[in-house]
């Protein structure tokens, strides 16, 4: 049973391999723990026939003698290394470069211990294998459950050499050490993860048991054990083994890394298994890895360092987003590119009809939808010049040659000489044509390809000591009321002007004010502690523009007369709309019907801090 509301912990590493600058991150959350039950068991003599040979033969199985509760050998014998033999134990699920590794092995002296298919492949490649069942004298059994978990295999593995008890206890008992182990995992991300789909049976046999034990043990041991679960980490270990010096930071690295890959490996069978509860949607403990994509020239600000990760939650598979596009162009991404071009994309991607959305410290300076899209990109620019020029701009359609030319050569509103420059294009896709014309632009433009982010993400935010969940905002005016609680009723194209305007004041950080008319957003007012100035900003950035638009409040006015209500009538406003809920929002319905403004109110606050 779960219990209560306990305790929160989040535990990060991120390290490089000695081959190649790669890391991963796992966030750990836990809201409660498990009451745990204790387990008795009943002893079992185990009776090991000593041998000095590793190539002597096993004739058959333990037999197990239930009246005596003892398990015989009888003539079998299962194999040993003699000393000074080195032995590598290689159980692959991913075959990759293989034969590289087993016959660079080989080559150095090392006696290959291996299991199923892959001893069938290094055979076929020409390499000599000692099979599993060869040591353990025990046949794989449960369709393949068990097949490396016993006492010969994981006592070579986890014994340590310097201590006497340890290898004395291996000789008693005729059990030879691992130098390396090299093992990979059942693709279970990979199958639960497939566009095929799979069973709840299928894919809890894909939940691998023998290999992350093998990996822990000799990641444990490392000091004694190689171990690798990378391929492309083979050239290293083979270039490690051939010198005549010992690295135990090349060691700790390994190991690191192996008990990275089974903690991001045991958080995939996590996040699947709880989907296939009726749990809450927020799990008592919640692991999120993450994998290292690039390490960046420094943080927000140049005196702080920073990297970017990728989420590999299962959830994040072909969900979209900017963290999985494709860079056509340009200099690296900074830290700052990748919050701007994120706030870009997730608000352009919220519009129907053609669209472009120009942001600035992820804030929308200039919205536009129009059934050209040239001419959206003009408005969207229009909306605020100064601030467009150095941003970021994102459409929601193909930038083909016609608009990718507009981009390279538009001249800013302020002074009709000065050509804009911004930071970012990203888009969902480019024309061949498109994309040469753009790329012609500037040596440092990023030119960005993403898709979509799909709905019903889990937002998630970090805290000093902590973090914060919850569902991603993905209302869209289709899926809220306007309701008119004002005497006058907006006209049709108001009543649209109001749902755009909405739908833009969502992206804007609070308190946030947005004017538009005619799908265009004429101005905002962004992050004021109060919602007067707010107001005050988005009216100065409207000018003469702002009679009969719509005007779109991210909360309620918890004053009107002679506050942001009553400014907003008397500038000419045609229509508010505002969430409701303050306890004076009669005086809001009192003074919009003294100036004749429409007053809709939705119900839905848009909060964005």
């Amino acid at each position: 049973m779960f219990g209560a509301a306990a305790s929160t912990t989040v535990a990060t590493t991120a390290a490089n391999t000695a081959q190649a600058a790669r890391a991963s991150l796992l966030f750990v959350f836990q809201r409660n723990t498990l009451a745990s039950s204790s387990s008795c068991y009943q002893p079992i003599s185990c009776f090991q026939v000593h041998s000095p040979s590793l190539r002597s033969s096993c004739g058959g199985p333990f037999r197990a003698m239930a009246d005596s509760q003892t398990l015989s050998v009888p003539s079998n014998e299962a194999q040993s290394s003699s000393p000074g033999n080195k032995q590598a134990l290689i159980s692959l699920s991913d075959k990759k470069d293989l034969a590289f590794l087993g016959n660079g092995l080989q080559e150095l002296g090392y006696t290959i211990v291996s299991t199923g298919g892959t001893a069938s492949t290094l055979e076929n490649a020409g390499v000599s294998v000692t099979k599993v069942e060869q040591l353990t004298c025990f046949p794989e059994m449960l369709d393949g459950r068990v097949k490396t978990l016993h006492p010969n295999i994981h006592g070579g593995i986890l014994a340590r050499r310097d201590q006497k008890h340890h290898m004395e206890a291996l000789n008693k008992h005729g059990i030879g050490t691992f130098d390396v182990v090299v093992v990979n995992l059942y693709p279970f991300y990979d199958k639960v993860t497939s566009t095929d789909g799979i069973s709840f049976e299928d894919g809890i046999e894909n939940i691998d048991i023998g290999g992350p034990a093998m990996i822990r043990a000799a990641a444990k041991n490392h000091k004694d054990v190689l171990i690798v679960v990378d391929s492309q980490d083979y050239p290293a270990l083979l270039e490690f083994l051939k010198g005549n010096h010992d690295d135990q930071q090349f060691r700790i690295k390994l190991a690191w890394k192996a008990f990275q890959h089974v903690a991001s490996y045991d958080s995939a069978v996590s996040e699947w298994l709880w989907k296939q509860t009726v749990g809450d949607k927020f799990p008592p403990s919640l692991t999120v890895p993450i994998s290292l994509k690039s390490s960046l020239r420094y943080g927000e600000n140049p005196h702080q360092k920073a990297a970017f990760y990728i989420d590999k939650s299962l959830s994040e598979v072909n969900a979209g987003g900017i963290a999985t596009a494709i860079q056509h162009h340009g200099k690296e991404m900074s830290y700052n590119n990748y919050l701007d071009a994120d706030a870009a994309w997730n608000c352009v991607s919220e519009f129907k009809n053609p669209t472009c959305v120009i942001v600035k410290h992820t804030n929308p300076c200039g919205v536009a939808s129009r059934d050209d899209i040239l001419e959206a990109y003009r408005l969207a620019v229009k909306a605020d010049p100064v601030s467009a020029f150095g941003g970021i701009v994102a459409f929601n359609m193909e930038v083909d040659e016609a608009l990718a030319k507009e981009i390279r050569e538009f001249r800013s509103p302020t002074d009709g000489e000065t050509r804009m420059f911004y930071e970012i294009v990203v888009a969902p896709s480019y024309t061949k044509k498109g994309l040469e014309v753009l790329c012609g632009k500037s040596k440092t433009l990023r030119i960005l390809e993403a898709k979509k982010n799909e709905k019903g993400k889990l937002s998630l935010r970090q805290v000093g000591g902590g973090w914060l969940a919850q569902d991603s905002d993905d209302l869209v005016p289709e899926d809220i009321q306007f309701k008119v609680v004002s005497e006058k009723n907006p006209q049709e194209s108001e009543l649209r002007d109001a749902e755009f305007a909405w739908l833009c004041v969502k992206h804007v950080k609070s308190n946030a004010i947005v004017i538009a008319k005619n799908n265009c957003m004429l101005g905002m007012g962004s992050g004021q502690p109060n919602r007067l100035e707010s107001l005050r900003i988005a009216l100065r950035k409207a000018g003469d523009e702002v009679k009969g638009a719509a005007l779109a409040s991210d909360a309620f006015f918890p004053f009107a007369w002679k506050d942001a209500v009553e400014e907003a009538c008397e500038s000419g406003i045609g229509v508010i709309t505002e969430p409701g809920g303050s306890i004076r929002d009669n005086d809001a319905i009192d003074c919009c019907n003294k100036y004749g403004v429409s007053l809709l109110f939705t119900n839905v606050r848009h909060f964005r801090h």
